[in-house]
């Protein structure tokens, strides 16, 4: 065959199947080029799961009428003029290709009338062929109607899916649009039947509204708020409880300057800012939106602008990662969440009871000693914690109360004026542990001489890339060299690891670095041995305690972070209130 040049109209078809793959993808095109035009109010109507009409209607500023043949050609756009716009974007479109991509495979009409004009105009475009403009009848903004969807590309007409399942994708897109922006508002119609409507949120409280419109009541009770800075990145937003967590990444929601984007850097992030609390394959939910200098980040490295690429990938991530870690850790405690409620009496103190010294493990900055373990558990690190002061009051003294029973060996059972505390000992010692053991290995890490190098062999790109990361491998306890273009030879490890197998170790670090995650892999082995380290040495069931040493605990817990789940995201206590149990045994009925 020879060398042609294409006709125009297949042009447009072949670069709207790189913008438009389902009815959704026709749908975000119009909605950011609403919100582009500063819509404060956008209507969706929704026919056949889309194939049959998309319908978007706007307040925005409205296209003046000499510009509406313009709109539907071609890159086309007002959004940028140069290349050093380009560098810094701050719309959500800016290529000039989703309108024509759209009439090239539908039937496209747009009425318009931006605030200065007398009148509206239309334009409609049929498969390609561009009909000439016209006045129309159209308060100020923009309607958008997208009618039969790949009527004239039969061949990716019969891909799309049922329409349910179309219009679910509709839904789940505009519901990530109304959390980016929630001063908007968003009304969904499919046929006759109104499926979303929401008003604007003007403030936190209408965005908290929100929040519970689209992910629940649940989510919105027990979200902890996020806001914080560092230099021109800025992070805020709420985070899911990790109690909240769930089976799929289904309601993870991350803006970039107000762009919804589904960046492995970020995921990455907040997967290390959760480590420590989430069971083992759950997943968080979130919404966070991060805000810094559009110089600072690439919105042009993909077809769909669902992925973005940042100039400093490790400052991002390490930022993201240590606000989120700190959120959950200044979020409500143990004790915070124990204490609320209001108190309808006041219980007696329990029986003082004789003390004894309470051996538990810990693990000092140094070597700690190694006693004789109880039988059927493993060796634990000695250490002396205090024991709980028989002067108190009343269980209302302490957030966490006061101890009064065990519970088959494995719980305790404690009493505040709220009423009944249940904790599993063995989780929240274990919690207890492991912040002790991360605390004592803060700092530099400790390096472990081999008495034996060990080479590993890699792809030599692998090698360069580890090489020029030679400074942060330095501080995290590793002394490297090159033996050859494919090879390094590895002369200490980090204490913690000695035992690791490093190459499969240096393979998930260079996957770290590959998303800009810095060496942070070697960090959260570190953190995995700890937590095995804990939970090893955490008190275990069927061990008897006496009351002093269940009040150490609830004390300890109180003073420690991410107490309320163990190092694998479990829970480590309950509450029972005393209206619980009151209607429990029909009390004052």
């Amino acid at each position: 065959m020879p060398i042609r040049s294409l006709p125009s109209e297949l042009i447009d078809q072949i670069a709207a199947g790189e913008v438009i793959e389902r009815p959704a993808s026709v749908l975000k095109e119009l909605v950011e080029n609403s919100l582009d035009a500063g819509a404060r109010r956008i209507e969706i109507d929704v026919e056949q799961g889309g194939a049959a009409l998309i319908r978007v209607r706007d307040d925005g500023a409205g296209i003046a009428a000499d510009e509406l043949a313009l709109a539907v050609q071609r890159h086309a756009t007002s959004k940028i003029a140069a290349l050093a716009d380009l560098e810094a974007i701050v719309t959500l479109g800016f290529r000039g290709e989703a309108l024509p991509s759209i009439g090239s495979v539908a039937r496209l009409r747009i009425v318009s009338r931006t605030a200065e004009a007398g009148a509206a105009a239309a334009i409609e475009v049929d498969g390609g062929s561009v009909a000439a403009t016209r006045p129309a009848a159209h308060p100020p903004g923009t309607t958008v109607e997208v009618r039969e969807l790949f009527f004239n590309v039969p061949a990716r007409r019969k891909f799309l899916r049922s329409t349910a399942t179309e219009f679910a994708q509709i839904a789940g897109l505009v519901e990530r649009l109304a959390l980016a922006r929630p001063a908007v508002a968003f009304r969904l119609r499919h046929g006759e039947r109104v499926v979303l409507d929401l008003p604007p949120a003007t403030d936190a409280s209408g965005e908290l509204r929100r929040l519970e419109s689209l992910l629940g009541a649940e989510f919105r009770a027990a979200a902890l708020p996020l806001e914080a800075s560092s230099g021109p990145v800025a992070l805020r937003g709420w985070i899911g409880a990790p109690r909240g967590a769930r089976a799929q990444p289904d309601r993870q929601y991350f803006f970039v300057n107000g762009r919804a984007v589904r960046d492995k850097l970020l995921a990455s992030a907040v997967r290390q800012g959760y480590r420590d609390v989430l069971y083992g394959g759950r997943h968080p939910v979130y919404v966070l939106h991060l805000s810094l200098d559009p110089g600072l980040v690439d919105v042009n490295a993909h077809p769909q602008k669902l992925e973005v690429r940042f100039r400093d990938n490790r400052q991002v991530h390490a930022f993201v990662a240590r606000e989120i870690e700190r959120a959950l850790a200044a979020g409500p405690t143990a004790a915070a969440a124990c204490a609320r409620g209001v108190p309808r009496v006041t219980p007696p103190p329990p029986p003082v009871v004789a003390q004894r010294a309470l051996h538990w493990p810990t693990l000092a900055a140094s070597a700690a000693s190694v006693r004789e373990p109880e039988p059927g558990t493993p060796p634990e690190l000695a250490a002396s914690i205090p024991a709980a002061d028989p002067a108190r009051a009343t269980p209302a003294a302490e957030p966490l109360g006061e101890a009064i029973a065990q519970l088959h060996g494995i719980y305790i059972l404690a009493q505040n004026a709220a009423g009944l505390v249940i904790v599993d000992a063995h989780a929240a010692h274990e919690r207890v542990l492991y912040e002790r053991l991360k605390a004592a290995q803060a700092g530099a890490a400790p390096s472990q001489q081999l008495l034996a190098p060990i080479t590993v062999e890699l792809a030599e790109h692998e090698v360069d890339v580890v090489l020029e990361s030679a400074g942060e491998f330095e501080r995290a306890g590793f002394a490297l060299e090159r033996l050859s273009p494919t090879s390094l030879v590895v002369r200490a490890v980090p204490a913690l690891l000695a035992r690791e197998p490093l190459p499969e170790l240096l393979r998930g670090v260079l996957a770290d670095l590959a998303t800009g995650g810095g060496t942070g892999h070697i960090e959260e082995a570190g953190y995995r041995l700890l937590a095995t380290l804990a939970c090893r040495s955490a008190i275990h069931a069927g061990r008897r305690l006496t009351v002093p040493e269940m009040n150490a605990l609830l004390r300890q817990m109180e003073a420690t972070e991410r107490a309320d789940q163990c190092n694998h995201g479990r829970p480590t206590w309950t509450r029972v209130t005393l209206v619980e149990l009151d209607q429990l045994f029909l009390r004052g009925r």
